[in-house]
């Protein structure tokens, strides 16, 4: 599986140095965006990079919005964003508010930039 972004290039979407392990994180929000592209039909490279230069951008970029997301919202796995509030005397949960009552697992700002580069068809609700 390839890993769609580099180090530099979350540099360079987000202005800032990713942690340490940014090149592990990267290759965690490829995962997602593969999942996000499950259903898309484009012409690829033997190493699975799209072909076609806007679409590989658009790819990238939104590779460096989900692992910027999931730095933001300090839940990698998508567990903890499950709950709008946690305390830990007398263990208290709430889940948080969705439609389906799951944890988001794609940042919008990725779903947003694979919609604009018509990778998907209709705004979906992760």
């Amino acid at each position: 599986m390839p890993t769609y972004a580099t180090a530099q290039d979350y540099i360079d979407y987000t202005g800032t140095a990713g942690p340490d392990d940014i090149t592990r994180r990267l290759t965690r929000a490829s995962e997602r965006v593969d999942e996000m592209l499950s259903n898309a039909i484009y012409e690829t490279t033997a190493e699975g990079i799209a072909v076609d230069a806007v679409l590989k951008d658009a790819i990238m970029r939104a590779t460096c919005a989900q692992a910027a997301w999931t730095l933001a919202v300090g839940d990698e796995f998508g567990t903890a964003s499950a709950f709008k509030d946690v305390a830990m005397g007398s263990v208290r949960l709430a889940r948080a508010d969705s439609k389906t009552g799951e944890a988001p697992r794609y940042a919008q700002d990725a779903v947003s930039i694979l919609l604009a580069a018509g990778f998907l068809i209709a705004v979906m609700t992760w």
